[in-house]
């Protein structure tokens, strides 16, 4: 008889485990029997809860970008004008908890996956536009009709740090990281003519 409320616990440990799989072989290539084992259950109990392996990758991305959108709000709660909720999602985006190298190196196989997935394409488009979305709603008041192309430079900006991040031997920092897009924000602005 299956305990009640065990659903949860084990489908988060399933995530959990699928990130730091995902982490320590630096590629898709692990097996649900590797996660289900870092999980502590049984494959079969695995892909009774999730399926496929991509489902749950899938899901495991799903709780990166939860995190990273909880880290957003804890961000902009004391950001009050628009330069200030700029550098709140930029600060968020390389977090404690949003720049780990199990989590980096799921963005690097999520980006890879979406090219021929088309739930992972479709889950990073949302994540795309919402940040699109979020920076050109704070540039706007300060570059007028450039805001999209600077969120767009910054977003790339974002993207590209993580990619080098996955793909070096050394670590970037996160505060220098920060400071280095932020400085590129800041550069965008004087260009564009920032009001």
């Amino acid at each position: 008889m299956p305990k009640i409320g065990m659903e949860p616990i084990r489908r988060s440990a399933l995530v959990q485990a699928t990130i730091a799989e995902i982490g320590e072989a630096g590629s898709l290539e692990v097996t649900v029997g590797q996660i289900a084992k870092r999980a502590g259950m049984s494959s079969a109990l695995a892909h009774h809860y999730f399926g496929s392996k991509d489902n749950i990758f899938l899901a495991a991305m799903r709780h990166i970008l939860a995190v990273f959108g909880a880290s957003v709000k804890v961000e902009l709660q004391g950001a009050k004008t628009p330069h200030e909720r700029i550098e709140a999602i930029i600060r968020a985006s390389f977090s404690e908890e949003n720049f780990q190298p199990e989590v980096i190196s799921a963005w690097l196989n999520f980006y890879v996956l979406a090219q021929n997935s088309s739930q992972a394409g479709r889950l990073l488009r949302v994540y795309q536009r919402r940040l699109h979305s979020n920076l050109v709603f704070n540039l706007r008041p300060l570059v007028g009709n450039s805001a999209p192309e600077v969120a767009q430079g910054l977003a790339a900006m974002i993207d590209g740090l993580y990619i080098r991040q996955a793909l070096r031997n050394e670590a970037l920092g996160r505060l220098g990281t920060t400071a280095m897009v932020v400085d590129y924000l800041d550069m965008s602005l004087r260009l564009k003519g920032a009001k």
